[in-house]
This record gives structure tokens, sequence and C-alpha cells, in this order.
């Protein structure tokens, strides 16, 4: 891994788990659980011009990475409702470089850490009441093709952590 990986994939890119065992969902469920707390420790006493740091040179910065995990986990959580209520729905992709760049990712992180906190509540009550069956329903993501729960609960255990590693790693190198 070269050092721009190191900063862009600071746990690694993503590798899907070969199986989803019980036990597996019940650790990526308290992942997602520990999520809000973890991103609020994360940026916790950073001011403004800390969260306008780009975790890496050409990447987001702080704020825009706040607001991409309250944009990605909402659509995510979105995503889950259909694939348990409709028939391997297709999905609607979005231009996550473009949403990061409208003026909302702009605003304070106040408003994003508090979406991220009632919705990872509510995510986290549907993923614990699901059965294993329901796991292998799935939708069909546009670009990635069947993407059945199990797998995403799997890719947004590792996104929050991923996320969550470009700002402490920043905080890191910068001595915050």
């Amino acid at each position: 891994m070269t050092n721009s990986d190191d900063l862009r994939y600071p746990i690694g890119r993503f590798n899907p788990p070969g199986e989803s065992t019980p036990s597996m969902r019940a650790a990526q469920i308290q992942t997602l659980r520990n999520l809000p707390e973890r991103l609020r420790a994360a940026v916790a006493g950073l001011n403004d011009a800390q969260l306008d740091t780009p975790y890496r040179e050409g990447g987001w910065t702080v704020r825009q990475v706040v607001h991409h995990l309250a944009d990605s986990h909402a659509n995510a959580f979105l995503r889950f409702k259909h694939a348990l209520t409709e028939d391997w729905p297709t999905i609607k992709a979005y231009d996550e470089a473009a949403w990061a760049k409208l003026a909302d990712s702009r605003l304070p992180i106040s408003s994003p850490l508090i979406l991220i906190d009632g919705l990872h509540e509510r995510w986290v009550a549907l993923l614990e009441s699901l059965s294993d069956e329901e796991f292998q329903k799935g939708y069909n993501h546009p670009e990635r093709g069947r993407q059945p729960l199990a797998a995403a609960l799997a890719m947004y255990d590792w996104h929050g952590r991923h996320h969550t590693a470009h700002i402490t790693s920043l905080r890191a190198r910068q001595g915050w």
C-alpha cells in the first residue's frame, strides 16, 4: 500500500467477507450502534479551521466527511427498507462527490451528527429485528449489481470505520 493509499484507506480497502454468520452480523450491527459516539469523539473540540481541513491532499474536509456519513447512511437505511418491502428493487445511485460540494455540506456539523444519532438508532433496531432469511434479501445497485443485505451490512460497517479513521488519522498527524 502506498502512502496515498494509507491516507485514502486508513483501515484498508473494503474486502467483502466470504460469509455472513449471525455472530458476524451482530458485531457489524454493534459497529453501527457505536458510530454516532465514535464520530462525535473523533470531531470533539475541532474548530472551524480544523473542520475545513482535508483529511488528505485532494480529499474531503472533515466537515464534508461528517456530512457525507449522514448522506450515505440515510441512503443506506432507505435501501434496506426498500429491500425488505420490495422484491430486489433497483435503488437510485447518487454522485457522492457532487453531494459533498453542495451548500449544505458547508454547514456546521451539529445537524448531521444529530441526524446520525437518530438514524443509527432506527437502523440498529431494524437490523436487530431481521431473520437470517431477511438478510438474504437485497437490492440491485445500478453500478455494483445485486447487493444482499448481509453484504451491504458488512460494507456499511466498514464505511463508518473508514471515514471515522480519516478524521482520527488526520488528528493524529496534525497533533490535534
